[in-house]
């Protein structure tokens, strides 16, 4: 990691690791590969549980923490911090708070149908622009853009980004695994309307379906691209604990003339299993179909001059506590 996230809030293989331990790093050991690496500090975490419902959520098996499950309760179980933009406050006022990046969206979407009402993203968000601390928003949401004046602001005063999640491009299998998400064309006009307003504003291909999604990898960049978007990520589909249930009842429900297609590509990728949690492995596969889809998102993506020459929400440097003098540092 390029800083150490905290304990408490990690997540190892779907497990949360908890410490009272003032821990550090002993060492740091190579991995053997390549990676973009990335600080992942904190979240607001809003709402736990996603009313945005994706069959493919990675996050399902985080309900069962709360001896809730990963199935229908993931859907409309959904647990709400309404003290949430309190606590954020409270945490900037903190010394050790020194302006880290603040990701909305890590497990579940922060732009989810109860948002409209509790307005609990929103709040954050006004406190992260009042402190002039960074943000990176990851959404499938159109909900998004009821809040473009604030962002518009944080993006002034410090630094925001927003990825928005186009896994799919045809519009009826979207429906089958993600059935009360916007459509793929309503999220690229999301998109359209972020970069209008001056947005940094990226698409995410995540995650990649083999033999279901991964034929649409260039129609999503070309389409993001056409509307703004400059950043894109990839991510392949991952399948964690009582996710793969969830997963393959749907895909024989809704689509079942793809579904062994589908869950023998992904047998492909993760040697002979739905799921290989190795750290490195487990968001981009292995073998054939898996890298295949890797090299066409890549290709797209340089041809399209994705990624190039954008600034990273991390690298903002913009923390300060309203209403006082920053301070020089001593020598």
């Amino acid at each position: 990691m390029v800083g150490p996230c905290i304990t408490r809030k990690r997540d190892i293989e779907g497990q949360a690791v908890k410490s009272a331990a003032k821990l550090g790093v002993a060492r740091v050991e190579a991995l053997g590969i390549d990676l973009p690496m990335y600080d992942i500090t904190t979240g607001t975490g809003d709402f736990i549980a996603n009313g945005v419902i994706s069959h493919n959520c990675y996050a399902r098996p985080s309900h069962e923490y709360l001896g809730l499950g990963a199935g229908t309760d993931f859907e409309r179980k959904i647990t709400v911090k309404p003290q949430a933009p309190r606590l954020l406050r409270e945490a900037f006022e903190r010394p050790s708070w020194k302006g880290e990046l603040v990701v909305f969206s890590g497990v579940t979407d922060c732009y989810q149908p109860l948002e409209a009402s509790y307005r609990l993203t929103r709040g954050c968000l006004e406190v992260c622009a009042e402190y002039c601390n960074p943000a990176g928003i990851i959404t499938k949401s159109p909900l998004i853009e009821r809040d473009l004046d604030i962002l518009q602001q944080l993006q002034k005063n410090a630094r925001v980004s927003v990825s928005v999640s186009i896994p799919i491009w045809d519009r009826g299998h979207a429906h089958a695994i993600e059935p009360y998400v916007a459509t793929p064309l309503r999220r690229m006009k999301t998109i359209e309307r972020l970069a209008a307003a001056g947005l940094d504003v990226g698409v995410n291909v995540a995650p990649v379906i083999p033999g279901l999604s991964d034929a649409d990898i260039p129609r999503i960049l070309e389409a993001a691209y056409a509307a703004g978007a400059r950043r894109a990520g990839f991510v392949f589909l991952r399948l964690p604990g009582s996710v793969k249930q969830v997963f393959e009842q749907r895909l024989r429900e809704s689509l079942p003339l793809r579904a062994d297609r589908v869950l023998n590509r992904v047998r492909d990728a993760r040697g002979g299993k739905l799921y290989d949690s190795r750290w490195g492995v487990r968001g981009r596969g292995e073998g054939t179909y898996a890298e295949a889809a890797r090299a066409l998102f890549d290709a797209t993506v340089k041809r399209l001059h994705m990624n190039e020459g954008f600034q990273s929400a991390l690298e903002a440097d913009t923390f300060r506590r309203p209403g006082r003098a920053s301070q020089l540092p001593l020598l």
